[in-house]
């Protein structure tokens, strides 16, 4: 069973900064596409971000340019950069892993491709 671990969220101005962390129990980590996905409350859960095994990444445009996702596979770990932060991206976020092929470049996007997902974290923004 694969288990994911999100830390990082808390409540930061308009225009702050947050990072978040998600560390992955498991020893093929580098196998694994990931994503963050986020859902404020009466919303869907919307994609964010996702990261290949190869280290490619894709991004929302609503969160292009301000969001970096990166990964460490010594450390099973996928962070998060969050900066110039809006009020839009209060929401909880979850992180989330697929299997992939070993350096693949493929990013996924849809809710329903990923099969391990984390508890997620609370983001909140104030304006």
């Amino acid at each position: 069973q694969v288990q994911l671990v999100e830390s990082g969220g808390g409540l930061v101005q308009t225009g702050g900064s947050l990072r978040l962390s998600c560390v992955v129990s498991g020893r093929t980590f580098s196998r694994y596409a990931v994503g963050w996905f986020r859902q404020a409350p009466g919303k869907e859960r919307e994609w964010v971000t996702s990261i290949s095994g190869s280290g490619r990444t894709y991004s929302a445009t609503s969160v292009k340019g301000r969001f970096t996702i990166s990964r460490d596979n010594a450390k099973n770990t996928v962070s998060l950069q969050m900066n110039s932060l809006k009020p839009e991206d209060t929401a909880v976020y979850y992180c989330a892993v697929v299997s992939a092929p070993l350096f693949s470049s493929l990013v996924y996007v849809r809710r329903s491709e990923y099969d391990y997902w984390g508890q997620g974290t609370q983001v909140t923004v104030s304006s």
